[in-house]
């Protein structure tokens, strides 16, 4: 005889990824209970055109349109504001490399959206395929999370209220409260650098192009906005991002404009500027009892390569994928076989990225001589392969490996 719960699944956080992974699931049919702790909106708002863009962008790779698309996602963040990107360049000294989704070909390499606008995408599909499967508690965290192993979960909230699930999914941050409260271990380590975000008016045309400049301190990003500006994604020394955030606007705009070596001309600081600290994680278990990681809770990456949310989304396709559709075959969402089955398809995928993000960071961060002549040789070489380039696109662009079926094209 099984235990009543309040729901199928709890997802706790309703960030980029948790959102997207609660509408996945209500599309297949669970039901759900949706945990955030900062207050939000519900039903969530409409899109306001007029509200500046989110400092906070992402590049989508083609992978996670998939998901967006599948979700029903893609057509709202089509008709509020996307800027695809067809081409990438990237440069130290003078070495240069540059990749065009001509070259596969495909349209594009991606695109650049709004961490809100994704959120809210997310929520508004939720919202639109859930009804009465459902329900959303927000303006409080978990305090504690109780597990009888074999039936279901009980979340204690911090404002008293409990809420019973036979599976709870993490998506509550690299600070996971919920990994801590169920005792998983994971090991990170805080870079010496914060990432400093802006937006920047541009003297030059963007062109649709990503661009990024490995400098001494981290790399300097470039993102193409639709409106022609772009937003900047600066990773350096602590020290020197409070002095970027700090300094006069005018300065400011001297200063990204010089590092950038005045590609796009000079570019002019378009609104505020914010900067957040930069690590590596990585859990060293995705699962305990009727309990899963994913994205950030799972694993963070350097932004580099802008794969930290992409890898996020496939967690949550990958679990939504292992779970089916609710009723198709009357699964335990919370079992130890499936939770298993989702660790060991994304555990090794993550770990593998992280690494080479996290071996990226360091070598490109080595002002060896040596090291710098490899760099610039090895940039050179990779830009002169054909082959290589389009191998390396298509991993980018998640167009390779083990996909779950909402990061595959939609059958017609």
């Amino acid at each position: 005889m099984s235990t009543p719960t309040d729901c199928d699944i709890a997802v706790v956080g309703a960030g980029m990824v948790g959102a997207t992974l609660a509408c996945a699931l209500a599309v297949d049919g669970w039901r759900v209970t949706l945990v955030e702790s900062s207050e939000l909106a519900w039903p969530p708002p409409e899109f306001d055109p007029d509200a500046g863009p989110d400092l906070r962008v992402s590049a989508i790779s083609v992978a996670s349109e998939r998901i967006f698309r599948n979700l029903g996602m893609w057509d709202l963040l089509e008709g509020w504001r996307i800027s695809p990107y067809w081409r990438m360049e990237v440069w130290e000294g003078g070495a240069r490399i540059g990749f065009d989704s001509a070259e596969l070909p495909w349209p594009h390499l991606g695109h650049i959206i709004e961490n809100r606008l994704i959120r809210d995408a997310a929520l508004h599909c939720l919202h639109r395929a859930g009804g009465e499967r459902v329900r959303t508690v927000t303006g409080t965290g978990v305090s504690d999370m109780r597990s009888d192993g074999a039936q279901a979960a009980r979340l204690r909230l911090e404002d008293g209220r409990e809420v019973s699930a036979r599976l709870v999914v993490a998506a509550d941050g690299a600070g996971s409260p919920l990994r801590g409260i169920a005792g998983l271990r994971a090991w990170q380590r805080w870079y010496d650098q914060q990432a400093v975000v802006a937006v920047v008016a541009c003297e030059h045309a963007h062109q649709a192009t990503a661009r990024q400049r490995f400098l001494r301190g981290g790399p300097l990003a470039l993102l193409p906005l639709a409106d022609g500006r772009c937003s900047i994604v600066w990773s350096t020394a602590a020290e020197h991002a409070d002095e970027l955030v700090a300094m006069a606007p005018e300065a400011f705009s001297d200063a990204v404009s010089e590092a950038s070596e005045h590609v796009l001309g000079r570019l002019e600081l378009d609104g505020e500027r914010r900067s957040f600290p930069l690590r590596f994680l990585q859990a060293g278990r995705y699962r305990a009892p009727r309990l899963a990681l994913v994205g950030d809770a799972a694993h963070v990456v350097h932004p580099l390569a802008g794969q930290g949310v992409n890898l996020g989304l496939l967690d949550a396709a990958a679990l939504a994928g292992v779970l089916g559709t609710a009723g198709a075959s009357r699964t335990d969402p919370g079992s130890a076989r499936l939770l298993g089955r989702y660790e060991r398809w994304r555990k090794g995928h993550n770990l593998l990225v992280g690494g080479v993000m996290h071996g990226f960071k360091h070598l490109f961060g080595n002002a060896s001589p040596v090291l710098i002549l490899a760099r610039d040789s090895g940039l050179s070489l990779v830009d002169r392969s054909g082959p290589v380039k389009r191998a390396i696109m298509r991993q980018a662009m998640g167009l390779e490996g083990d996909l779950p079926p909402l990061a595959r094209i939609a059958p017609a």
